[in-house]
């Protein structure tokens, strides 16, 4: 079974194995029906260090959302497929053919790390 079909611990540090940045220090893990359809919803700010991880995920959107938030969507492997920078309220994200989870992360934090598509996430536990 691979890293990323095994279950995730409820909180998780998501880091950019490829350029060596961490990207969340602590992200939820919105596994279950409500926990996913919640999401973000409703939250005024999403603090750097913060994030949310949706599995199963091959798709976002930014409706009932009240901020702005970068978008990763990743493939089976832990490579990112693509990223939406930012994600504004009210707005369509679209599907993802192949994507198997996403991570919403405050925005900027694509562009602060240089995370581009292609690169490898991994998902860390942290207590």
């Amino acid at each position: 079974m691979s890293r990323l079909t095994r279950r995730v611990p409820p909180a998780v540090r998501v880091r950019n194995d490829t350029r060596g940045a961490v990207l969340a220090e602590r992200a939820a893990v919105a596994d279950t029906f409500w926990r996913r359809l919640r999401g973000l919803m409703g939250r005024t700010a999403l603090r750097d260090g913060e994030g949310l991880v949706i599995r199963p995920c091959a798709g976002v959107h930014g409706f009932f959302m009240r901020i702005p938030v970068d978008v990763l969507l990743v493939g089976p492997d832990g490579r990112i497929l693509r990223a939406l920078t930012p994600l504004r309220p009210w707005s369509p994200g679209g599907l993802v053919p192949g994507a198997r989870f996403a991570v919403e992360l405050p925005a900027g934090t694509v562009a602060r790390t240089a995370t581009r598509p292609g690169d490898r996430i991994v998902l860390e536990p942290v207590s």
